[in-house]
């Protein structure tokens, strides 16, 4: 889907942008598939600020999505298309033949009216068809990838992302990750055919500091610019430097750059290619 500008009338407007939703539907999201959804504001079951910067924002329904799309060899219709403010991507209400009705991540290129179907034999590869890696042909893209069989799928769910399958050897497939990470992963896992909608989604413009409230998101400052009894960095006549030699979070800890992942990770072994 394509941008939409709003005319200048405030500062505001002047560089603001957002998705057209021309396409979405405006119905009220489905009762069953909601629930309530209480946000942390980054506080813990204390009270205490556990992830600063946090806090406000619309209230929100949580929508159940369907990553596991256990409903194997079902044909399902597209009824609408839904926007969901939990998640950049959007999301499709399928309608199966048995009166069963699901939320699923929405394809670039998906329509309403559209036939959805998923096995592990499905003859015409369609978006958003669900079946197992082993059964995807080569340079496939595919986004909703499982890491563990029967777990649901927990790779490439994002707005306009996709993986690409490479290579298959003996029990492994190899896929190509949006960040250009190269990794193997078991060929009994299921992911779904296409690439995620909302392609842009990342071309956007806020546009407005009062926008990024509504979004849950507060004022983020500076340790720069504190007093030395707020943060490390603080103090100084004028502008200063850090003083030190790696910057540090308020609690002192080193930040910016610091590798934070262990040596020994389970996931190593899988890993052809690293990102960076």
């Amino acid at each position: 889907m394509a941008l939409r500008y709003y005319k200048t009338h405030t500062p505001g407007t002047r560089q603001r942008s957002c998705c057209d939703f021309s396409n979405i539907s405006k119905r009220r999201p489905q009762r069953a598939l909601t629930s309530a959804f209480t946000r942390k504001r980054g506080k813990n079951n204390r009270g205490i600020i556990t992830i600063r910067h946090r806090g406000g924002g619309h209230k929100r329904l949580y929508r159940k999505i369907d990553i596991k799309r256990s409903k194997y060899c079902s044909l399902a219709k597209v009824f609408s298309i839904e926007y969901d403010p939990n998640r950049t991507a959007y999301i499709a209400l399928l309608h199966y033949t048995d009166g069963t009705k699901r939320y699923i991540l929405k394809p670039k290129g998906l329509k309403k009216g559209d036939i959805v179907q998923g096995g592990e034999k499905v003859a015409k590869l369609d978006l958003p068809d669900t079946l197992p890696l082993k059964n995807i042909p080569l340079g496939t893209e595919i986004h909703n990838i499982e890491i563990t069989p029967g777990r649901g799928g927990q790779l490439v769910k994002s707005a306009g992302t996709s993986a690409q399958i490479l290579a298959k050897e003996g029990n492994f497939v190899t896929i190509r990750l949006p960040s250009g990470e190269i990794r193997i992963i078991l060929k009994k896992c299921w992911a779904t055919i296409g690439q995620v909608s909302n392609v842009d989604w990342q071309l956007r413009s806020i546009g407005k500091a009062g926008r990024s409230r509504w979004l849950d998101r507060r004022p983020h400052v500076r340790g720069a610019v504190m007093n030395p009894v707020d943060h490390p960095h603080g103090g100084g006549e004028g502008r200063a430097p850090i003083g030190r030699k790696h910057p540090v979070t308020p609690w002192g800890k080193p930040t910016l750059g610091k590798k934070t992942r262990k040596i020994i990770k389970y996931s190593n072994k899988l890993i052809i290619r690293r990102r960076k």
